[in-house]
């Protein structure tokens, strides 16, 4: 593998709505996240990724662009932003920002001269469809419920395509005349700065021109317009017929010459296809390693969805995915992000929360192969919000919940599984102290804060030697030493002890260098019968090792680190 210069770093990724609000008017900035700098880079953050901060009605909190080239007042200037991408360089740290192209705001001035003139240059810019005998073009269901076709304003059968809320328009890569637009847009953001990109929905972007209806799925007669997208990306592959035509060229116009880093939400990518994707060649620097983490879901409806993730489908899965990617590339390995219900609330039963289950997760994560990434919370274990259904703020929740009411659940089922699932989970206000507002700032945030922030909270934490954030500076900075940091970073990864339940282990492997981790996944104490030695034990999570002859008694949750 040719080394990067972005290789061995963690990323976070920052949440600007809910980080930090420095005015007091309920919303976090970028002046907020400015004053934090120095506690990320404390903690070993290396590489951030602020998830959207340019103009937006905030339909969907900010993934509906209205202008790719500024700030939202609510988050600052751009002025500010420069201030930040200028300190975070100070630091020895990098700067990525959200690049939606997927789609855009319908308050953007392409869709509103779209609308003012569909047979224009900017009807070209969106998927404009004629109806079928009064109805949509096809039967698409969009990811945020109902169709994925909505009226043209003005239009008695014109219809454009959302994959999500109907006031995102899907933009027409097919147009290259779009595209130079977006390569022009990419580049501008480049040149002022930042080291690079994370991807949204970015394998979206090739759409099925047959516009075929997809077989139903639900009591709407509709079907799951993601089912049409994972047809396209197993029917072309990324060749360069279908997707690739598009990523290859983002990559060579505005990656390339920047050395840029990049990394795709890319669902949907077979283990066939990774190379073409990632790697030295392929379109991002890495992608998220969704695969390993989605077992629980279950169906459209949350309320379907498993209550917790099985620990040792996780572990299947994990091992699944690194087999694929054997040494051509890595993936960015998370656990939760502003899009998934927090982890701790998901891997670890709420009468197993504590010190020990989070840490334990926390070390599985960040000593896999590959590029850890944090989400802002996770480092000191917040865990979800207790939500009435009024209090939701995210749109795709209450779509949800609607249609699991259409799908024969009661109220109370549709309800407890929104709770559970929901995006607004991981939204809440960062919990930096047991001041009013968990200290997030002067003004009543714009959503609800969890009422466990009295015990859960930066302040309190960095107090604590033992606490689960000051574990997670001793993990980043075990990850980091000197004399781990080339083998966490490149050794090989393999699966061990696969046949134990709950028993999650593997071992990293760099020329003669071995080290072995060993976690009892599981709130029972464990037995487990040594297939070799291992001399020394180096890092931990919970202090006493017991070993006996050729057993090691694992306490609930134990993490152990050895060298061979």
């Amino acid at each position: 593998m040719k080394r990067e210069w972005w290789h061995g770093l963690v990323g976070y990724q920052i949440y600007p709505r809910s980080f930090y609000d420095s005015n007091g008017d309920g919303i976090g900035d970028l002046p907020g996240i400015l004053k934090k700098l120095d506690y990320l880079k404390g903690l070993g953050a290396d590489l951030l990724w602020l998830s959207p901060m340019y103009p937006s009605p905030m339909v969907d909190n900010g993934y509906d662009i209205s202008d790719y080239y500024g700030v939202d007042p609510r988050f600052g200037t751009l002025e500010d932003l420069d201030r930040l991408i200028a300190e975070t360089k100070k630091r020895g740290m990098y700067l990525i920002l959200d690049l939606v192209v997927n789609h855009c705001s319908d308050q953007h001035p392409w869709f509103q001269s779209a609308v003012a003139d569909p047979s224009g240059k900017y009807g070209g810019y969106f998927y404009l469809k004629e109806g079928k005998d009064g109805q949509p073009p096809n039967n698409w269901r969009s990811l945020f419920g109902g169709s994925a076709w909505e009226k043209l304003p003005g239009q008695d059968n014109l219809y454009y395509l959302h994959i999500f809320a109907k006031q995102q328009p899907d933009l027409n890569w097919e147009n290259p005349a779009l595209r130079e637009e977006i390569y022009r847009m990419v580049n501008w953001w480049l040149d002022r700065g930042i080291a690079g990109f994370r991807l949204d929905a970015i394998t979206n972007l090739k759409k099925d021109l047959t516009w075929e209806d997809l077989p139903p799925d639900g009591p709407d007669g509709m079907g799951n317009i993601s089912e049409s997208i994972a047809r396209m990306i197993r029917r072309d592959g990324g060749t360069r017929n279908g997707i690739g035509v598009f990523l290859s060229e983002l990559r060579e116009r505005c990656f390339v010459p920047h050395d840029a880093f990049t990394v795709g939400e890319a669902s949907h990518v077979s283990p066939e296809r990774l190379s073409e994707f990632i790697g030295e060649d392929g379109y991002f620097s890495t992608m998220f390693a969704f695969d390993a983490i989605n077992s629980h879901i279950r169906g459209v409806c949350y309320c379907e969805d498993d209550r917790h993730m099985d620990p040792d489908a996780w572990k299947r899965d994990v091992f699944v995915n690194q087999a694929a990617l054997k040494d051509f590339a890595f993936e960015a390995n998370v656990v939760e992000n502003h899009d998934r219900p927090r982890a701790a609330s998901l891997f670890i039963p709420e009468e197993e929360y504590g010190f020990a289950s989070v840490t334990a997760l926390a070390g599985l994560l960040v000593l896999q192969r590959g590029m850890p990434f944090l989400y802002q919370g996770q480092e000191i274990g917040m865990t979800n919000c207790p939500f009435e259904l009024e209090e939701f703020d995210d749109l795709s929740t209450l779509d949800n919940y609607r249609f699991s009411l259409k799908s024969g659940h009661s109220k109370e089922e549709a309800l407890e599984g929104c709770a559970r699932m929901s995006r607004d989970n991981s939204r809440t206000p960062m919990q930096w102290s047991a001041e009013e507002n968990a200290g997030f700032g002067g003004g009543r945030p714009w959503l609800k804060v969890n009422p466990n922030y009295p015990r859960i909270n930066v302040a309190r934490q960095e107090a604590e030697y033992g606490s689960i954030l000051n574990f997670y500076r001793r993990l980043l900075n075990f990850y980091k030493s000197e004399e781990y940091h080339e083998i966490l970073t490149y050794g090989d990864f393999e699966p061990l002890y696969e046949d134990q339940e709950k028993i999650f282990s593997f071992r990293r492997t760099l020329g003669e260098k071995t080290l072995t981790v060993i976690c009892n996944f599981s709130g029972s104490e464990r037995f487990l019968s040594l297939k070799e030695d291992y001399s020394e034990v180096i890092f931990v999570n919970l202090p006493q090792v017991t070993r006996i002859g050729d057993n090691l008694i694992l306490h609930p949750f134990q993490l152990i680190v050895t060298e061979k």
